[in-house]
């Protein structure tokens, strides 16, 4: 009977507002009113009845163990909108059932563009989660489940003793996803990797009455997941905002995760595992290697980038956000640099995606604009007007000198 791993990522960003390309510099706030209401809405739908159903079962099941991912503007906005949504978090922290795994505060690309960049974000993730929960995170989760080799490199030097990221077949060759692997780096560190197939059984299947499996039982999941044995963590990794808002409650999606935790641990050979659980007691001399040169995601068909640097749009917003690091960050004022850090956030340049087919359906699902290229003007329009902000700060500095 297999460990079993349950990672949920909590995540929600700051969408842009409509902007007036006229009035650059007299915008005060790039971001929608409507980040509120989404936020409320969401977490009526998802986050506080699932957050109270994973307490119910942590307190009815002393088995039961997961993680939980937590972008820094998620906690932002929580603490902000929804203040018992953190006290939930709280609660479950309390539990030391539940692993808080590390990432960037602003849920960014900065593992691409800028190690310092990179650094700085972890660094503000990780006190935001001590502050919070009184914890200190030991596994790292890298936004989108981005991971290279380099990028393995830099979280080994921040001293994280794991990372999770994507099992990618032309990576893996062959060999099975249900293993911990070691990173292919100087300092190697475990690499833990989702089962993709069985996470979007739930994530992305369970309500779609054309999948031939439909409707998802817990007797056939327990079937399909029990087929690997106890020294192989089965990695269950999805968005939260699976319970509720992508799969509704009326499609029974909550009776269908408590069902299964109870069943699968009425065998007393199944048990969860968090990921530090998972790596623990492991001989790293005995692991194999996952050595991944290119960037791999959780994203699409191809497993890449391409979801985020696809298109010159996406390219050439990119390329102009981090062009400005070294201008924004040498004067050295707080407010502005996180609004910089806020036109960072990986789901602007998502938004932008112009896929077709199975890919850009996911694409246009996730996206507040009409289109790509609406999402396009959105950011550049802002990005113009930062920069104007910017330019007219430095001026002001030089002015005072």
């Amino acid at each position: 009977m297999p460990q079993v791993c349950f990672y949920f990522q909590l995540h929600q960003p700051y969408r842009l507002k409509q902007l007036n390309v006229f009035d650059l510099e007299k915008n005060s706030d790039y971001f929608t009113k409507d980040n509120r209401q989404i936020f409320l809405k969401v977490a009526e739908k998802s986050y506080r009845p699932m957050l109270t159903l994973l307490l119910g079962l942590t307190q009815a099941q002393p088995k039961f163990s997961f993680a939980l991912s937590c972008s820094g503007v998620f906690l932002e906005q929580a603490e902000k909108f929804s203040p018992d949504i953190i006290e939930l978090l709280k609660k479950l922290a309390q539990t030391k059932q539940v692993e808080f795994l590390a990432e960037t505060y602003y849920h960014s690309l900065a593992s691409l563009y800028s190690d310092q960049e990179f650094f700085d974000q972890v660094k503000l993730h990780g006190q935001k989660i001590k502050k919070l929960f009184n914890l200190n995170p030991r596994i790292f989760r890298n936004s989108e489940l981005i991971y290279s080799n380099q990028i393995a490199e830099l979280v080994a030097k921040l001293g994280y003793k794991g990372i999770l990221t994507e099992a990618v077949d032309r990576y893996l060759g062959g060999r099975d996803k249900t293993k911990v692997y070691l990173s292919y780096t100087g300092k190697p560190i475990p690499v833990m990797l989702k089962h993709a197939q069985l996470s979007d059984d739930i994530a992305f299947r369970f309500s779609n009455r054309q999948w031939e499996e439909y409707p998802l039982t817990v007797e056939k999941y327990l079937r399909w997941v029990e087929i690997y044995s106890e020294k192989q963590v089965v990695n269950l990794f999805m968005d939260f905002e699976t319970f509720g808002e992508h799969q509704w409650a009326d499609t029974g999606i909550f009776d269908f995760f408590t069902a299964f935790v109870h069943q699968f641990l009425a065998k007393p050979y199944n048990y969860f595992v968090t990921p530090s659980e998972a790596i623990s007691g492991l001989k790293k001399s005995e692991l194999e290697v996952y050595d991944v040169p290119v960037p791999i995601s959780w994203a699409d068909i191809d497993r890449d980038l391409t979801a985020w640097v696809d298109n010159s749009l996406q390219q050439d917003s990119i390329k102009k956000i981090y062009d400005l690091e070294s201008e924004v960050k040498a004067v050295f004022d707080e407010p502005l640099l996180d609004l910089w850090r806020r036109l960072q956030t990986s789901d602007h340049f998502y938004y932008m995606c112009t896929k077709w087919a199975n890919d850009g359906d996911v694409h246009a699902y996730f996206s507040p604009y009409e289109s790509p290229f609406e999402a396009y003007r959105h950011y550049s329009i802002a990005l113009a007007d930062f920069q104007a902000k910017l330019s007219n700060f430095k001026n002001k500095q030089v002015t005072k000198k």
